[in-house]
């Protein structure tokens, strides 16, 4: 399970070092994609798959279904960790997540979100989390 929060930076190359934690979770093959919230999702190859299992369940008829479905397959790619534990990011995603130089790598379970570190510090503000709480409780059937 990906979880914590580190922060890193990438190079000019577009190069960015992986937590050892992460590396080892992510195997020798893993996804990079657009992730929502304006961050990058990086899935082990059997999240990945599991996900795109998902995808594949959308309704080719919903053109919200498709819309969604385009926005990650399309802006996927895979990735290898190199002899320094690095991944190259791929300009046209550093672009979409706005990847500067600082960065912050979220564990997110059964993946990773990479973060633009001033995007993340606006979206950290994560607002009244018990209200939250109660909401998702009350909408999966839990009190």
């Amino acid at each position: 399970m990906f979880m914590g929060e580190y922060r890193h930076t990438v190079d000019p190359k577009g190069r960015l070092i992986v937590p050892s934690k992460f590396r080892e979770l992510l195997g020798a093959e893993f996804v990079v994609t657009r992730g929502l919230d304006g961050c990058l999702f990086v899935y082990p190859m059997e999240s990945w798959e599991a996900y795109v299992e998902e995808l594949k369940k959308l309704p080719l008829t919903d053109r919200n279904a498709r819309l969604f479905t385009r926005f990650i397959i399309a802006g996927a790619t895979t990735c290898e960790l190199d002899k320094q534990g690095r991944i190259l990011i791929p300009t046209t995603l550093r672009e979409f997540a706005n990847l500067k130089k600082d960065v912050l790598l979220a564990g997110m379970l059964d993946h990773i979100e990479i973060w633009d570190e001033d995007e993340w510090k606006k979206n950290a503000d994560f607002g009244d989390m018990d209200a939250i709480a109660s909401h998702l409780n009350y909408v999966s059937g839990r009190e």
